[in-house]
């Protein structure tokens, strides 16, 4: 069985609940859509442990940040959130993060971080039939925080959700599982204030912490997938 976490973000609870949760329902194979880093404070902790895992992991749009040496434009607290994780992440870390694929394509199944057209940094925010590409029956994407699944006939979109920062109103982490042609969507409760001690702890700003406790965005905002 395959779990598909996505956006995990440097939150070390959620994914230790996630690991534990999928392996419970049988799980023996994980795929990560991207964005092990950026937000919360844990970024070297939640490596290692995807790496002692075998996790593969795609590569999202913070995870670029950290292995291009470039950074985000879009916003400067996170820009400063990636200045930190770089002090924080190991050469052997950073190696692994710079392994990561910029996409995973098995047959008819396409798994990318962004979306179809941008697998990096495409935000998938509503979905109708014409977002799968030619040959695409299955589509996976993550990087919109918002865990969806839906069927268009016998095409499939699936969302995983977040596991390390939430933002569809659910605080819980977030994850797929992928088995036989089917896909479930799962919740796991962890504990939310440990990672925020630990982002305390490490001279984070109150304010990042905000939204984790509400499955929020930092400003308090809740997004939604649309099907058009």
């Amino acid at each position: 069985m395959l779990a598909i976490l996505s956006d995990i973000h440097a939150n070390l609870a959620a994914l230790e609940a996630v690991l534990a949760d999928a392996r419970a329902r049988g799980c023996d194979r994980f795929i990560c859509l991207g964005d092990v880093v950026g937000y919360n404070a844990e970024p070297e902790e939640c490596c290692q442990l995807l790496m002692e895992a075998g996790v593969t992991n795609i590569l999202g749009n913070h995870d670029s940040y950290i292995t291009t040496g470039e950074n985000c434009t879009r916003s400067k607290v996170v820009a400063g959130i990636i200045d930190d994780h770089r002090t924080r992440l190991s050469p052997e870390s950073l190696a692994w993060l710079s392994r990561s694929s910029p996409l995973i394509r098995d047959g008819d199944v396409l798994m990318v971080h962004g979306g179809p057209e941008d697998p990096l940094d495409q935000y998938v925010r509503e979905v109708d039939a014409t977002v799968f590409p030619e040959g695409i029956t299955v589509l996976f994407a993550g990087h919109t925080h918002v865990q969806f699944s839906h069927r268009f006939g016998e095409k499939l979109f699936c969302n995983p959700g977040s596991v390390g920062q939430p933002r569809d109103g659910d605080p819980r982490a977030a994850y797929a599982i992928w088995h036989d042609g089917q896909v479930t969507l799962h919740r796991v409760e962890y504990d939310i204030e440990r990672t925020i001690a630990v982002m305390m702890e490490r001279g984070y700003a109150p304010f990042l912490a905000r939204g984790l406790p509400q499955g929020a965005q930092i400003n308090g905002r809740v997004d939604t997938i649309l099907v058009r």
